[in-house]
C-alpha cells in the first residue's frame, strides 16, 4: 500500500484578500536570513569563530535592502495582498519572487550539501576540512543552484505559478528538513569534540533527520506541506 498522503481540501482553508501587518513583518526576518546566508564562507566564519565586523555590515545592508523591498511589496509574503490565489492558476511569476526563492534554494541546498560532504570526509578520513570544503565549494555550487533558478528550473522560480500546489510542497519539505537537521548539526557541533567517533554520530544524526523530516513532509504532516486539491480557491506565499 502506498502511504498515505495528508489532503487539506480547499473549503476549509479561509481566503484572505490582504496580508496583516503582523503578517507581513512576520515574513521580513525570512528574507533577511535568506540573503545573509547568501555569502557562505562569512557565514560559516560566523558560526566557526563568532564573526567580525564584516557580518554586521553584511547583515546591516541585508535589513536595508530586504527593508525596502518588503516596504514596496516586493518579497513573498511581505506583499500588500496575495499574489497566488489558485495554486494551478496560469499567472506569470513575478521577477522578485523568483530572485527571492532562487537565494532561498541556495541557502537551503548549498549549506546542506557542503556540510554533508565535510561530514562524509572527516568519517572517511578521519580529519575535519569543513573550511576548505566551504572556501573551495560553496561559490561553484552556489552559482549551479542559482543557474537553476534563473533558468526556472527549480521549485517556485518558473516562469508561471501553475505548478504552485506541488512545488509548494517540496518547497516547505526541504524548510523543514534542512532548517531541523542544520539545527541538530549546529548543536553537535558545539557540544561534542572533533573525534572520529563524534563525526559518525553528527553524520548519522544530520543525515537521520534530513530522512524523518523528508518522509513527514512527503507524507503532509508538517505545515504547508499538505496536498491540496487543486484548481481551487487556496491562498498561497
Amino acid at each position: 500500500m502506498k502511504p498515505t498522503v495528508r489532503v487539506e481540501h480547499f473549503d476549509h482553508r479561509r481566503m484572505r484578500e490582504r496580508n496583516k501587518v503582523g503578517y507581513r513583518l512576520a515574513h521580513w526576518p525570512i528574507w533577511i536570513w535568506v540573503f545573509f546566508l547568501a555569502p557562505g564562507p562569512l557565514v560559516f566564519n560566523l558560526f566557526a569563530h563568532g564573526g567580525d565586523k564584516r557580518n554586521l555590515v553584511w547583515l546591516a545592508l541585508v535589513i536595508m535592502a530586504t527593508g525596502w523591498a518588503g516596504w514596496k511589496g516586493q518579497l513573498p509574503g511581505v506583499e500588500p495582498r496575495p499574489y497566488i490565489l489558485r495554486f494551478t492558476e496560469d499567472k506569470p511569476n513575478p521577477l522578485y519572487r523568483r530572485i527571492c526563492y532562487t537565494f532561498a534554494w541556495n541557502a537551503l541546498l548549498s549549506f546542506a550539501l557542503l556540510n554533508l560532504a565535510g561530514l562524509i570526509v572527516a568519517v572517511v578520513m578521519g580529519r575535519w576540512y569543513m573550511h576548505q570544503i566551504y572556501w573551495r565549494g560553496y561559490f561553484p555550487l552556489s552559482a549551479i543552484i542559482l543557474l537553476l533558478g534563473m533558468l526556472g528550473l527549480l521549485p517556485r522560480v518558473c516562469a508561471s505559478t501553475q505548478g504552485e500546489g506541488t512545488e509548494r510542497r517540496y518547497f516547505y519539505g526541504t524548510v523543514w528538513a534542512v532548517t531541523a537537521a542544520q539545527t541538530v548539526l549546529l548543536v553537535l557541533w558545539k557540544a561534542l569534540p572533533k573525534t572520529p567517533a563524534t563525526g559518525i554520530i553528527k553524520l548519522v544524526s544530520f543525515v537521520g533527520v534530513l530522512v524523518v523530516m523528508g518522509v513527514a513532509a512527503a507524507r503532509g504532516l508538517l505545515p504547508r506541506t499538505c496536498r491540496i486539491v487543486p484548481g481551487e480557491w487556496a491562498v498561497s506565499d
